[in-house]
């Protein structure tokens, strides 16, 4: 039975950000990656991708204790070659590599056009999509991919075993106004949305799922512990895109940084692909945002389906969504308000009062 969503209530980003950055330093954590972490799942929830919000909270703090998540230090240079950057993350935070991957582009990238960083074995990023608007910005376009080597969760096309994880792929597109953000994935959902519907006794809205005897199934049940698979985007009929998709991220996060399936890697590793380019480097800014708000503009303008809404671009009601938490509070499940407010209380911290809904 699919339960309709759980009403959300909101919470001041001034009260959550060190409350949430506290629970982290009290882990022996530095005090930057917990305030990468954190800046990263607050803008999570405030995006509306709240299963990689303050909802990973409690994973990633059983990460910290146990030493599955590396929290202090530096990675390690594999390569540097000015605009080709090669790193082994340690398993180092993975919201604290993207955020000094992206200081060396922006350090780099008005002497190079692009610059790429490739890193193996990161600890978790969360949503790709929080990373994209420090570059868009600034009127850089940027692609960033990442890959679990040591997951499965999604067969390829065609087969019925799990073999990739779900692989997203995100890019920020800079216009004369609001950028485009673009986070997919090359399945249909991701292993958090399963693993959360699963814990919530819920099912995915539609057959987004095989077991492991191929048949298609709405049950997350059947991926999280029954040895089944999420299907690829395009599902049993087009799934060959998602399939490529795939492909694709796990050459780009896997092997080009060296590090990756064939290593048979064990616990929570990631592989981090980012790629900044300047657009003024080539035809220039003024000529890019002139193509890119074009065709903004030109999906704008496109008739709706009878009854819809306007067509609208990738990421637009997440920046609105943004704007509102900032002026509002961040909007939090009950679950995952009751969970971090257990941990604040076993901290000797105190959760703050909602603002409303």
């Amino acid at each position: 039975m699919t339960h309709a969503a759980a009403p959300l209530s909101r919470y001041p980003l001034t009260q959550l950000t060190p409350l949430i950055e506290a629970l982290f330093t009290g882990t022996g954590m530095e005090a930057d990656k917990a305030r990468a972490i954190v800046h990263s799942l607050l803008t999570a929830d405030s995006m509306g991708h709240s299963t990689h919000g303050l909802a990973l909270v409690p994973m990633y703090l059983e990460a910290a204790h146990s030493g599955v998540m590396t929290l202090t230090g530096d990675m390690e240079v594999v390569n540097d070659r000015g605009g080709c950057v090669t790193w082994n993350g340690r398993r180092l935070p993975g919201s604290w590599l993207i955020s000094r991957a992206i200081d060396v582009a922006l350090e780099r990238i008005a002497q190079h056009g692009v610059v790429t960083v490739a890193i193996g074995n990161s600890h978790h990023t969360g949503a790709l999509a929080v990373y994209l608007p420090r570059l868009t910005e600034r009127g850089l376009m940027v692609q960033l991919v990442c890959s679990g080597p040591a997951a499965k969760g999604v067969a390829p096309f065609g087969g019925s075993e799990p073999l990739f994880t779900p692989n997203p792929m995100a890019a920020g597109i800079p216009t004369k106004g609001d950028p485009v953000l673009l986070d997919i994935s090359s399945s249909i959902t991701t292993l958090n949305s399963a693993r959360q519907l699963v814990a919530r006794g819920e099912r995915f809205p539609a057959m987004w799922a095989m077991d492991k005897a191929g048949h298609p199934t709405d049950d997350p049940n059947v991926v999280v512990s029954g040895g089944g698979t999420l299907l690829p985007v395009g599902g049993f009929d087009h799934g060959h895109k998602g399939y490529g998709m795939a492909l694709l991220a796990e050459a780009l996060t896997q092997a080009v940084p060296g590090y990756g399936r064939a290593d048979e890697p064990k616990g929570t590793t990631l592989g981090i692909y980012l790629q900044v380019t300047d657009p003024q480097a080539f035809g220039g800014l003024d000529a890019f945002t002139r193509q890119s708000q074009w065709l903004v503009d030109a999906c704008h303008a496109n008739p709706p389906l009878p009854g819809g809404p306007r067509v609208r671009l990738p990421g637009e009601q997440a920046l609105v969504r943004q704007r509102q938490a900032l002026e509002m509070g961040v909007p939090l499940s009950q679950g995952t308000v009751e969970a971090l407010a257990l941990l604040a209380k076993g901290a000797g911290l105190a959760w703050p009062a909602a603002t409303g809904r």
